[in-house]
């Protein structure tokens, strides 16, 4: 494919679905423009002190009226701002996957002890979940972030469900995430998938069934039990005003990136991706920006003319990757090496008659079947 970039945002033809119209403008701006809008008529319609009511008389008498998922990255935390200036008795649920970066540790600490805000950490079976990962990097997909992506959401549920709370707020925003290329990854959701990559690619023992985990029935259920409320599509969202509040009020501290707080994410999305796959995620979060009106083109550009990783750090990084996963240079090596597959390569929820029987099973059960 002969390369182009899009004449509005900066994302490119390193996304393979990519379609331009004839203006040159891609298929991205034009949806994120659409959810833009959806969100804004969303805005023009929520009321604080009734969201805020219903929350309040749903959890009345009970420890905490709702969940909140905290990583110590900015989204997260001014949600637990907002849910705190509303009035509401919050529970801080964090999901400790063991790639934690002290900034992180120290972002969640400060805030939540200025707002008085219990704190939930569930550490992850370590062992399990670093076999879980390390399955998914020799699987030579886009897609090592599942693990943690899926795991976040069953805990949320966990903890939901444990202290009877029916609304879970989460720091999902559209304004900049408004731009996710499939091909870059997917399958989250798709338990399917997650266990058919390890099933190839992993140690072989069942340390995963230890993890907490959904397939499509549970997905549905959880999506129909609880109310989740993605609180910053309410608002009018700028993303580095509320980094600038927290850092003067909170002591919070920026981490250099989208999802940064994790050291794994930061090295996947600046090293692993652009190296063996060609995706810069800068590219969507900079175009999420952009379409948001938070950013200029021009901005972006300048942005993406910087390499995506640190080139004093990045053989450290590498050499502390390899000591976590417990896997030799000669490994890391050969996999960054092989051809990139995706999603479609392994059996899940779409392709394969399995996958296909419990999308069944849940649409017959009142889920969603998507």
């Amino acid at each position: 494919m002969e390369y182009r970039i899009c004449s509005t945002c900066v994302m490119d033809t390193s996304d393979p679905e990519i379609v331009f119209d004839r203006q040159g403008r891609c298929n991205h701006c034009r949806d994120a423009e659409r959810k833009l809008q959806e969100v804004q008529e969303k805005r023009e319609q929520f009321d604080p002190d009734a969201f805020s009511g219903e929350v309040k008389a749903a959890g009345k008498g009970k420890k905490y009226d709702c969940i909140v998922g905290i990583s110590g990255g900015v989204d997260s935390c001014y949600v637990m701002y907002l849910v705190k200036k509303m009035g509401l008795r919050p529970l801080a649920v964090h999901f400790d996957n063991g790639w934690n970066s002290e900034l992180a540790v120290q972002n969640i600490k400060s805030l939540l002890e200025k707002l008085e805000v219990d704190l939930y950490t569930y550490v992850v079976d370590w062992q399990a979940f670093r076999a879980l990962q390390l399955a998914f990097f020799r699987a030579s997909t886009p897609d090592c972030e599942i693990p943690t992506d899926h795991l976040i959401f069953p805990i949320l549920g966990m903890m939901a469900h444990k202290y009877k709370c029916k609304y879970i707020i989460t720091g999902h925003n559209t304004a900049s995430e408004s731009i996710l290329p499939r091909s870059w990854s997917q399958g989250h959701f798709d338990w399917h998938y997650i266990r058919s990559v390890y099933k190839m690619h992993g140690d072989g023992s069942k340390g995963i069934k230890k993890l907490p985990h959904f397939d499509r029935p549970d997905y549905d259920y959880f999506m129909r039990k609880f109310v989740w409320f993605n609180l910053l599509d309410h608002i009018d969202y700028d993303k580095e005003a509320a980094k600038r509040f927290l850092e003067e009020n909170y002591n919070w501290r920026d981490y250099g990136g989208k999802h940064y707080e994790s050291f794994y994410t930061k090295f996947y999305q600046t090293y692993i991706l652009p190296v063996k796959f060609g995706y810069d995620k800068r590219r969507m979060h900079l175009s999420s920006l952009i379409v948001a009106g938070q950013l200029s083109r021009e901005e972006a550009l300048a942005v993406l003319k910087t390499p995506p990783y640190d080139e004093k750090t990045i053989e450290r990084d590498i050499e502390y990757f390899l000591e976590k996963m417990q896997i030799p240079r000669e490994e890391f090596e050969r996999i960054m090496q092989e051809k990139p597959l995706s999603y479609w390569d392994y059996p899940n929820n779409e392709n394969d008659l399995t996958g296909r029987m419990i999308k069944k099973i849940s649409k017959m059960f009142g889920g969603a079947g998507k």
